[in-house]
């Protein structure tokens, strides 16, 4: 018998599905602009990937999504659809971090790999996982001209992964350091992760889950003319 698991990543610029049949990632859509276009595109590329392989929603066996940390509006649409999607075709809703998805871009034999998206000035979404992408400490906000990755650089090789790598480079200079060019998480990776809860039946309660944020959503009011 086939599990079809519907994968959604929107968390960062990435648009992306991903649809898996079983431990099988069997197609992937997305897209990656400078502007977020998840709000178009999302829906066409849900549509698209079933079309390709003949299936409707009621054919699917859960609908995953990448719950964050990340951008607030893309975490809320896609978080909207896959609970949409859920919530009409009776089926299981999976969550998947985004930073997990993100360090699976990165395979090394040793050393850590660090998975850092912006968070706006110096601030970075990180986590680190050793190579086996076993997290070894927790998801936090951090500055990044407060030394956070200090005792990880001194220890070991570390990879750092994300769409922060960039400023990221400018402020940590450590022999230990290397950055990966892969900028955004993609649904493909969320697909190894959501099949394993999909087994463990690790599924979320669809009337109240909600995504992780990490911090509070801040508006910045127009002056008045």
């Amino acid at each position: 018998m086939s599990n079809y698991i519907l994968n959604i990543e929107t968390a960062t610029k990435n648009c992306s599905v991903a649809l898996g049949q079983n431990e099988k990632v069997i197609e992937v859509i997305e897209y990656a602009g400078e502007a977020y276009s998840h709000a178009e595109k999302l829906h066409l590329f849900i549509k698209k990937i079933l079309d390709n392989h003949r299936l409707k929603v009621q054919d699917l066996s859960a609908v995953a999504i990448s719950q964050g940390p990340g951008s607030y509006t893309g975490l809320r649409i896609g978080v909207s659809a896959a609970k949409g999607l859920a919530y009409a075709a009776g089926i299981p809703l999976i969550a998947v971090s985004t930073l997990e998805a993100l360090a699976r871009k990165v395979k090394t034999k040793q050393g850590y790999i660090i998975p850092v998206l912006d968070a706006r000035r110096l601030e970075v979404y990180s986590a680190v996982y050793n190579a086996g992408y076993q997290q070894i400490r927790p998801i936090k906000a951090d500055l990044l001209d407060q030394n956070p990755f200090d005792k990880y650089l001194m220890e070991k090789t570390c990879v750092f992964v994300g769409d922060a790598v960039e400023k990221t480079k400018k402020i940590i200079q450590h022999e230990n350091a290397c950055f990966s060019p892969v900028k955004y998480p993609s649904a493909k990776e969320l697909h190894t992760l959501s099949y394993v809860k999909f087994l463990n039946k690790d599924f979320e309660n669809l009337a109240y889950f909600e995504p992780f944020y990490l911090k509070d959503f801040i508006t910045t009011r127009k002056k008045q003319a």
